[in-house]
């Protein structure tokens, strides 16, 4: 079976998958560390009050309708209609439907107008995406010289979870980057590829999210690749439930360990 990313073709998912996508995007969203790393860039980013905002993958719209004082307009965008539909949905639930519109679109090709946004951010985007530097040359049309990008996303090339024997450790870690991610290794090409984007870099934060003995961010992460890695190709549905009850029995246990490294940078379109 050939290796396929889910998170990067959710335009051909079934709803029972994308609602699994769903539920680990808000878990993870709503977790106090990864929150901590949303909003330490945000911050740097400081978009003005009244900002037209594009959030490319639309996962981290909703943090920026809720910062303090915002009144200006964001729009996400996503591939699939399903997280869509359940992104306006939340947004209404939440009261920020005044300020934030989420549209189906490829973030490759969007018909906006060269310079219509004030600032972008493309957060756990670029990852799984095939061909990235389309992405940010986009990115760079879009906002407005002197505009800001806000990149985030995991250096998934460092994802690992200890399970009781390292060689089946190993094996398991390398089947879950080839199953979930296309380019896990590009937060460490980010600073060149900034560069051949025609954007400059402004600033760069670095973060490890590590939990040892007891899996709380890390729990809705693994529940969620069970799913997804069968349809990835790089597990069958048994070694995927195999591998979620050990580390799941490691964390009951108190010996579990799980970690991946984090980074964000801010770029500036001249």
């Amino acid at each position: 079976m050939t290796s396929v990313d889910p998170f990067g073709k959710t335009d051909q998912l079934d709803d029972a998958m994308l609602e699994a996508l769903a539920v680990r995007f808000e878990a993870r969203g709503k977790h106090p560390l990864f929150s901590k790393m949303l909003n330490e860039y945000l911050d740097a980013m400081n978009p003005a009050s009244t900002a037209t905002v594009l959030d490319m993958g639309g996962l981290a719209a909703r943090a920026i309708a809720r910062r303090p004082g915002f009144s200006g307009s964001i729009t996400g965008v996503d591939l699939s209609p399903y997280l869509v539909a359940s992104a306006n949905r939340l947004a209404g639930e939440e009261g920020l439907a005044e300020h934030l519109h989420f549209q189906v679109g490829d973030v490759r090709r969007l018909a906006f107008a060269d310079g219509t946004f004030d600032a972008l951010v493309a957060h756990t985007l670029l990852s799984h995406v095939d061909d990235p530097l389309p992405v940010l040359k986009e990115a760079a049309r879009l906002v407005q010289p002197g505009g800001m990008i806000g990149i985030f996303d995991g250096d998934y090339a460092s994802l690992t979870f200890d399970q009781a024997n390292p060689v089946t450790a190993k094996a398991c870690d390398e089947a879950l980057i080839a199953g979930v991610v296309t380019n896990p290794r590009i937060m460490r090409q980010m600073p060149r590829m900034l560069r051949a984007a025609g954007l400059d870099l402004a600033a760069s934060f670095s973060y490890v999210l590590s939990e040892a003995g007891t899996a709380s961010f890390w729990s809705s992460a693994i529940e969620t690749y069970r799913k997804v890695i069968p349809k990835a190709g790089t597990m069958t549905e048994d070694e995927a439930n195999a591998w979620a009850a050990a580390l799941r029995g490691d964390s009951v246990a108190h010996v579990f360990f799980g970690s991946c490294n984090y980074y964000a940078y801010l770029a500036r379109r001249p």
